[in-house]
């Protein structure tokens, strides 16, 4: 179980930093609404899914 779990956490890092990329990228070029709102749900999806494991672990 604990592979699965590292798993998670990497993902959930990974996830985060493309959220964070797309946010820059976006900016970059001039802004645009796809792009500033696939980098929020992709920063949103990372952080609950880091989240969510933190709660598991600790029951």
């Amino acid at each position: 179980m604990t592979f699965y779990r590292w798993g998670v956490v990497i993902f959930s890092i990974v996830f985060v930093g493309i959220g964070i990329a797309l946010l820059v990228r976006t900016a970059a070029e001039g802004g645009g609404v796809v792009g500033f709102l696939l980098g929020g749900l992709f920063i949103a999806l990372g952080v609950g899914r880091l989240t969510l494991e933190r709660k598991r672990r600790g029951s």
